[in-house]
């Protein structure tokens, strides 16, 4: 195409494309005029949405963690928890199984289960979900 035949095609579309907008214009004036109300209440409706998603994002914002997790020594050895029972309850609170615990630690899988067991003696708990809860209160897992 020549630079001739390419600005008569933009020329047109131009035009044709700013008629359809006009008429597309003069038919929402007709129907804004007609469902006035339902027009209003959309608008209500998309600035809540707005609202309601600026303020979720403002609030639950999950920002991340600038310094490495360091547990509460303190708990730790207050509690009598060893070393090897706080990776097993770091893996607990990663949601692993037994079996994944011990592959993961090079241990038997009823090695874990005592680790476990010790564990909620320790805690003073009877479930998973108790003992990792309150690990997490105690600041021993992240």
């Amino acid at each position: 195409m020549s630079n001739g035949t390419l600005k008569t095609v933009l020329i047109y579309g131009f035009a044709l494309a700013a008629g359809a907008v006009a008429l597309q214009w003069f038919e929402y004036q007709i129907w804004a005029r007609t469902h006035a109300s339902t027009v209003y209440v959309a608008l209500i409706a998309v600035a809540f949405l707005g609202l309601g998603i600026w303020v979720g994002r403002r609030l639950f914002r999950n920002e991340p963690r600038d310094t490495e997790f360091t547990p509460n020594e303190r708990a730790q050895s207050s509690l009598g928890i060893t070393e090897r029972e706080r990776q097993v309850l770091q893996l607990l609170a990663d949601g692993r199984s037994n079996k994944e615990i011990a592959a993961r630690l090079g241990l038997s899988p009823n090695t874990v289960k005592t680790h476990v067991a010790r564990l909620f003696e320790k805690l003073q708990v009877t479930r998973r979900t108790e003992a990792i809860q309150l690990a997490r209160e105690l600041g021993l897992v992240p």
